[in-house]
């Protein structure tokens, strides 16, 4: 006596268009973590021509490498489920947590953009402030201020940090008057 052949589909539960989408997101997850690996590989490729840090270099292709895989996870779940909902909330919610991460980096570049272009505070000025300390202004980039302290220190001071605290700037008062006195009326 034979059995009798499968009715339907494998699986009493699922239908043969469940199976392939499954099968599409399977295929998706398989093509994203081959892309992050290859990905991944040309970011450490270029950190280590730019001579970063080897620690710096092997975070760097990590992040790419996990952001691309968990990008995959989110579309395979939505081919799979047949709703493309679950890869946008992914999506929405990866934008959320990235804005949160990068809140303070955005905010002490904005506040370089004021430093450079207000020029309160210029390169071998003397300034203090409270609760960071003071120094001579070595060098002030987009970023962050550079202070050398009397010490010899260096001292890397976020721009977020010059822009919204009190910066007591020593210089000499005829400096100060000779730039005012320069200045055409404002």
């Amino acid at each position: 006596m034979t059995s009798p052949p499968l009715a339907g589909s494998v699986l009493p539960f699922v239908s043969d268009d469940n199976l392939r989408y499954f099968g599409v997101g399977l295929v998706v997850f398989v093509l994203f973590v081959v892309g992050a690996r290859l990905i991944s590989n040309r970011v450490v490729a270029a950190l280590r021509k730019r001579n970063m840090r080897s620690d710096m270099v092997q975070v760097g292709g990590r992040v790419v490498a996990v952001v691309l895989i968990v990008l995959g996870i989110w579309f395979a779940i939505g081919f799979a489920f047949q709703s493309q909902n679950f890869t946008l909330a992914g999506i929405l919610l990866a934008t959320i947590v990235a804005s949160f991460g990068v809140q303070d980096l955005l905010k002490d570049y904005v506040s370089g953009y004021y430093v450079l272009l207000e020029r309160h505070i210029r390169v071998g000025d003397r300034i203090s402030m409270e609760g960071v300390g003071s120094g001579t202004v070595a060098e002030i980039k987009l970023r962050v201020a550079l202070l050398k302290t009397d010490s010899g220190d260096l001292l890397v001071v976020p721009n977020s940090e010059l822009f919204n605290k009190a910066v007591m700037v020593h210089v000499h008062a005829a400096e100060r008057a000779a730039e005012t006195s320069s200045a055409p009326p404002g």
